[in-house]
């Protein structure tokens, strides 16, 4: 079954490349539009994934746009020049799934949509710069905290980290719970074990003896 997609920029050649693209390589492009004020009315079919460029004409803000869209249920992969980066973290701190500038290949594109659209957060060099640029995406951990998911990211089940720590399962149930929210909160989504391990390295929080 083949990916349902759309793209919001304000450039027709874009959206004209880009449906040209998506046909070349099996994806459904269900809508095309300017702006996503245009978008959200020809929507017949909720896209999985939808391509939005971040500075349109019509002035909208950013963030705006990425929670009106996935308040429609998609996930959002920004297309854009991304020259302010401002924009950029605003855009992922709302939800955006990742960044792809529009000076990488189209390939490097399309994969990004095809990982977006299996549920994987794909972190770029772009994404990972805007947050190291950025404290408000930092999450601040308790020590017992990073015992608790060092352990856990490690491959340790929930059982053998609470073993190993001397706790209960449900306290060490907690502890990851907690953390969890920490990074949902900061608009940095873990959805599973592997996640929670690229989010400590990001933040240069997974020493290298447990690698």
């Amino acid at each position: 079954m083949s990916i349902t997609v759309a793209i919001v920029d304000d450039h027709e050649a874009i959206r004209l490349g880009f449906a040209g693209a998506c046909a070349q390589r099996g994806l459904h492009l269900v809508a095309s539009a300017a702006s996503v004020d245009e978008l959200m009315p020809n929507l017949k079919t909720k896209p999985q994934v939808i391509v939005l460029d971040l500075s349109l004409a019509d002035g909208s803000e950013p963030a705006a746009n990425v929670k009106t869209l996935i308040e429609h249920g998609s996930e959002v992969v920004i297309f854009s020049i991304a020259d302010r980066k401002s924009q950029v973290r605003a855009a992922l701190s709302a939800g955006a799934a990742t960044l792809i500038t529009k000076s990488q290949q189209m390939d490097e594109l399309f994969a990004a949509i095809s990982l977006v659209a299996d549920g994987t957060i794909v972190n770029t060099t772009e994404t990972i710069a805007a947050i190291d640029s950025d404290q408000e995406f930092k999450v601040k951990l308790t020590e017992r905290e990073l015992e608790v998911v060092r352990l856990y990211a490690s491959g340790m089940s929930l059982k053998q980290v609470a073993f190993e720590l001397k706790v209960s399962n449900s306290t060490a149930k907690e502890h990851i719970d907690r953390v969890r929210h920490k990074y949902s909160d900061v608009g940095r989504p873990v959805r599973g074990k592997s996640e929670l391990l690229i989010r400590l390295i990001e933040d240069n929080e997974y020493p290298g003896e447990l690698l």
